[in-house]
């Protein structure tokens, strides 16, 4: 490799359940000779580090996020002469409570650049590591880049404010590029790049055949998400009550955890599960580390996830690439992801009687399951491996060093 690179990876409340992506992600690049810095602005919940990789993560990141008011005020003078004022007043009040609780966490990340050597920063966030980040820059610390996840809408105040000195940005889907372009043309960065997240297609494959659903036997269902009520389960729970009702057997087993470790919305979804009288047919797994998450795949005959709205689904990708059919909702960019009939079944969102027939049509169907689970596995190996995120990173960093 003609250039290695120091690269600083700034994630929000690293390791959380739902990053097994950039964990991989962070591999990647090591294997292609870089070294990465591991940052984030503070841990999550017990709860919710789930993974048998967390510890090791754990250990390597440089946690940001602690309020220091001396550090902050020392910030503050930096800033000043550079327009913090007119900033604020531009962005409102909103985003000067942000920046007042990141102005030290900037700083460190300036003090921790420079002692590391760090090439660049790249936020995998838009809302305050993304702060962090950008404030970082305008004090002397190293060029910065995004990764736009979801709606804009999801990422607080400052949008602008981040885009705008941002060297370059990668979004995840076509639809969030469009909704960008709208939204703010004016304070985009040059280099707007369309890239996916990945999943790791030589680690999620299947060594033995798929077996679709049998005829006389109960159809085992997989479904993966934050226990959140955008997520859908409760309308999937609904679903699985109505195929029991008209005579179809199946079995549900749902990963995730809620945002608050258990003490949150899972309390609503095990209420719903008692009152559905689906106690034999239905299991809360909580938050399961991503080997156990491989396996459940790879036992299961349907993999379901019925999300309000999903940017695209990481979710969906691993469930692919093991080689299970997939049901999703038309909702978000999972039409980027999915193609009804062709890589998946697609059904409208918060519509628990289509979830049901899509399900029973793959009951019934083992033929067509089959050719599903084909279709995604080389669908996901083509365009969603996690080697490509990283080579996008790495080609960025460098144009801006050559």
């Amino acid at each position: 490799m003609s250039q290695r690179l120091r690269i600083g990876y700034l994630v929000p409340q690293f390791p959380g359940q739902t990053h097994i992506f950039f964990w991989r992600e962070v591999q990647v690049l090591e294997r292609m000779g870089h070294t990465v810095d591991l940052l984030s602005t503070r841990m999550p919940p017990s709860g919710l580090i789930s993974h048998d990789w967390s510890q090791d993560a754990i250990a390597r990141t440089t946690y940001l996020g602690d309020v220091k008011p001396l550090a902050a005020l020392q910030a503050l003078g930096g800033l000043l002469p550079k327009g913090l004022p007119v900033w604020i007043a531009a962005e409102g009040p909103r985003f000067g409570r942000d920046v007042a609780l990141v102005l030290a966490a900037a700083q460190a990340l300036v003090r921790h650049a420079r002692a590391r050597g760090l090439d660049h920063v790249h936020a995998h966030s838009c809302g305050r590591a993304a702060l962090i980040a950008a404030l970082a820059h305008h004090l002397g610390g190293p060029t910065y880049s995004v990764t736009l996840h979801g709606p804009l809408s999801d990422y607080g105040p400052g949008q602008r404010f981040k885009w705008r000195g941002a060297s370059f940005a990668t979004i995840i889907t076509r639809k969030l590029l469009h909704e960008m372009q709208e939204e703010m043309p004016e304070a985009l960065p040059e280099r707007l790049l369309v890239r996916p997240m990945g999943v790791d297609t030589d680690v999620l494959r299947r060594t033995e055949p798929y077996e679709p659903p049998q005829k006389g036997r109960p159809v085992q269902l997989f479904s993966c998400g934050r226990l959140n009520v955008v997520k859908g389960h409760q309308d999937l729970m609904y679903a699985v009550r109505q195929l029991l009702d008209q005579g179809v057997d199946v079995r549900l087993e749902i990963a995730g955890e809620d945002d608050a470790g258990g003490d949150g919305f899972r309390k609503e979804l095990e209420a719903h599960l008692r009152k559905l009288r689906l106690q034999d047919h239905v299991k809360l797994l909580g938050a399961i580390d991503a080997g156990e998450v491989k396996a459940k795949l790879l036992a299961a005959q349907v993999f379901v996830l019925a999300s309000w709205h999903e940017p695209l689904g990481v979710a969906y990708m691993e469930a692919m690439a093991c080689g299970v059919p997939v049901i999703g909702t038309d909702a978000g960019g999972v039409r980027e992801l999915i193609e009804d009939g062709h890589t998946g079944k697609l059904v409208p969102p918060k519509d628990p009687t289509s979830l049901a027939r899509a399900i029973k049509d793959l009951a019934q169907n083992p033929e067509t399951a089959t050719r599903l689970s084909a279709a995604g596995r080389d669908l996901v190996q083509q365009k969603f491996r996690a080697s490509l995120g990283a080579e996008t990173l790495v080609d960025e960093i460098l144009r801006l060093r050559s």
